[in-house]
């Protein structure tokens, strides 16, 4: 079974309204799961760019499994332009004489390193396709004038925490849209764990917890806020998280996603 598919279902408010009774709905959790067994899963990161869901003809791609073709490309292009920005941003980060701390230069080499990898993966997978990647946009890391992290490495610092925090819940919105093959599955989800971890060593660098607790970044400033929005959910398929752990711990129990369109607008912030 595929289980970011059965997260997906569970996931639907509708699945647990109370329209449906509780035979109903244990009825559709099994024909839901006997069918997800047996069907090929596809793959892919998910219609990132698409803003009405299409049906597309299935298109079979090397190494096994179907697709959707513009879906999986849109959003494979969309994940190339979040690369491109955490790619070039570390990299400038890094050429700055002074900026980094001594003691800090080897985690962000070593991030650098990574996105720079993903950065390649998207491209080669998007090639593989039969699409040309999309070529890196023009960034401006001061979003117009609103931050100066070149010049500030507590700003530095601010930007890359909002960057991954960023990557990791979009990365996450996506995933009741995965629909490719295996290899690219696989790929796409060791690049979430990947970015999970940039995120909790940036959020620690500055003096935060690992985890996001409601919708508070930690110390982030107003501008960064539609990076956290959604963050305090407590109710997850109905359960209330926060009459076993409290609010703050409920919800940092549950990471939450960040819709295709919130995803797109943050990243275009800092795009010319």
């Amino acid at each position: 079974m595929n289980i970011l598919k059965l997260l997906d279902k569970l996931s639907d408010d509708k699945f647990f309204t109370t329209e449906a009774s509780r035979l109903e709905t244990l009825t559709q959790i099994s024909a839901f799961g006997k069918k997800a067994a047996v069907a090929a899963v596809p793959l892919g990161l998910g219609a990132l760019m698409t803003t009405s869901a299409k049906a597309e003809t299935p298109t079979t791609v090397s190494g096994g499994g179907t697709y959707f073709k513009n879906a999986l490309t849109d959003a494979l292009q969309l994940a190339l332009v979040l690369e491109y920005l955490e790619d070039e941003y570390y990299k400038k980060g890094l050429d700055m004489a002074g900026l980094i701390p001594n003691g800090d230069r080897a985690v962000f080499m070593q991030i650098s390193k990574h996105e720079n990898a993903h950065v390649a993966f998207l491209k080669t997978t998007l090639t593989s396709l039969g699409v040309t990647p999309g070529t890196k946009p023009t960034f401006d890391f001061t979003a117009g004038g609103n931050f100066t992290p070149f010049s500030d490495y507590n700003q530095f610092l601010i930007l890359a925490q909002a960057f991954e925090d960023t990557g990791v819940r979009a990365y996450k919105g996506q995933a009741g849209n995965v629909m490719s093959n295996k290899t690219v599955l696989q790929a796409a989800l060791q690049i979430h764990s990947v970015e999970a971890r940039h995120a909790s060593q940036v959020r620690r660098m500055r003096a935060n917890k690992g985890w996001i607790e409601l919708a508070d970044g930690g110390s982030m400033p107003p501008a960064t806020n539609p990076v956290y929005a959604g963050e305090g959910n407590i109710t997850q398929a109905g359960f209330n998280t926060s009459t076993a752990f409290g609010a703050a711990a409920g919800s940092a129990a549950y990471d939450e996603i960040l819709s295709t369109s919130d995803a797109q607008a943050i990243a275009s912030l800092f795009i010319v």
